[in-house]
């Protein structure tokens, strides 16, 4: 039996209405979260400026804390195949 198409129409047309109060409060929430992020920025920058008034170096912070969200294996494969790069271009 062949579903009539019209029906097949309307119900995927009903389930992807929204209403527009649930697409404002979608909208709402990632301009909150936005307004989140730009405040959690300002105070990543306040922190390294702090770190780089007391002698550290924070680009290489930066690195560090890369580093920290990498898995160790995949840093170790990389550390290695920098070093065999080094080798091969005479800069050990």
């Amino acid at each position: 039996m062949m579903d009539n198409p019209d029906v097949v129409d309307s119900t995927a047309e009903a389930n992807y209405r929204v209403t527009a109060g649930e697409l404002r409060q979608f909208i709402e929430r990632v301009e909150r979260l936005e307004v989140e992020k730009k405040d959690l920025a300002e105070q990543i920058k306040e922190v390294m400026a702090e770190a780089k008034g007391r002698g550290y170096d924070t680009k290489v912070m930066r690195k560090v804390i890369s580093l920290r969200k990498r898995d160790k294996d995949d840093i170790a494969e990389e550390e290695a195949v920098l070093e065999m790069y080094k080798e091969a271009l005479g800069m050990d």
